[in-house]
């Protein structure tokens, strides 16, 4: 298959069994594009394609190709005769490492191997999956609304901002050492949530689950949220729009504290989430939960802080405009039920 087989073309989605990376697809052949996706195994190949066919409503047809971020074999064949490139896929484990090269390794060598490969074979455009944790990380004294010239210090966060950091970088770099800037695009999404599919897990998700099951008290955190399908559509959108080269964009929706969207679940799904909290859990408290609950180690360092990003770009160049919130709790609350 050449790049100017089909309607509009081949789209490469790394990722393709994640949370974003499935609704990248499905959106993708719901716009007319032929779409592959890579696999560190093709034993997933099955079960993805019969997830994403029953999302569209007929055989998906997506080609399926074995690689990994942690080698260089596959990615050759994987992006040959494709158009573009969507690099979503990198390390995001449930816990801490002990070793932060564990997640900042194959997030770093696997976007430079992704975009080198992609280069090579010619594409149009690379749109990689970045984070607004390589953007807000480190000190704001002016307390304002984060944009795309922020970048995350990395001598000052964890193990997860620092790959996406680190990554996101060196994919910069590479670009730039190629003289190919213009075909790349980087999308730096907030707290994704919405409607999942029968596998689809993330550590967002994880947190809507928590509090649908119910919890004596939720800690004071809070995220800017964003929904999945405007995710998946400010990539779209950067992959197909010429002026969107070069740049980064930031796609999220408001910030609300974990308490809010309790609330607002409570209020909507009356049923659903009649266990979810309406207390705030003081810090002490946290700490001792996080003794006995490794998922909430992560939480301690970001009680009590807020962060809120400007979006303008997207909605200027991308022509993105977040979603309703909750209209996303309620489809998420309502897609994780369903599917016990």
């Amino acid at each position: 298959m050449t790049a100017t087989d089909g309607a509009k073309g081949t789209v490469l989605v790394t990722g393709g069994s994640g949370f974003l990376g499935g609704r990248a697809i499905i959106d993708l052949l719901e716009r007319g594009y032929d779409v592959r996706t890579t696999v560190r195994s093709k034993s997933k190949a099955p079960r993805i394609e019969e997830n994403i066919s029953n999302e569209i409503g007929h055989p998906a047809g997506i080609e399926f190709f074995e690689a990994d971020l942690a080698s260089d074999d596959g990615w050759a064949e994987a992006v040959s005769g494709c158009r573009y490139v969507l690099h979503i896929a990198s390390p995001f484990p449930p816990n801490k490492p002990k070793d932060p090269q564990e997640l900042i390794k194959p997030a770093r060598e696997g976007a430079v191997r992704v975009i080198n490969a992609a280069l090579d074979a010619g594409v149009e455009r690379i749109v990689m999956t970045s984070s607004v944790a390589a953007i807000r990380g480190g000190e704001n004294p002016e307390d304002r609304f984060y944009n795309e010239d922020d970048w995350t210090d990395v001598d000052a966060v964890g193990a997860y901002p620092q790959s996406k950091t680190l990554a996101e970088q060196a994919a910069w770099d590479l670009v730039d050492q190629r003289g190919e800037r213009q075909k790349l695009a980087t999308i730096c999404p907030s707290a994704i949530l919405g409607p999942v599919m029968p596998d689809d897990d993330s550590y967002s998700l994880e947190g809507i689950q928590r509090l649908l099951d119910g919890m004596p008290a939720v800690p004071e955190i809070g995220f800017s949220w964003v929904d999945v399908r405007d995710v998946s559509a400010a990539h779209i959108a950067a992959m197909e729009k010429p002026e969107a080269g070069g740049q980064r964009f930031i796609a999220s929706g408001p910030f609300l504290w974990l308490l809010e969207v309790s609330e607002i679940l409570r209020e909507k799904l009356p049923e659903l989430a009649k266990k979810a909290p309406t207390r705030k859990a003081p810090k002490f408290m946290v700490r001792i939960m996080a003794i006995f609950d490794p998922g909430a180690r992560p939480l301690i360092a970001d009680i009590g802080q807020r962060n809120d990003f400007d979006t303008t770009r997207a909605k200027e160049v991308l022509g993105i405009e977040a979603r309703p919130l909750e209209e996303t709790f309620v489809e998420c609350a309502e897609s994780l039920a369903a599917r016990g």
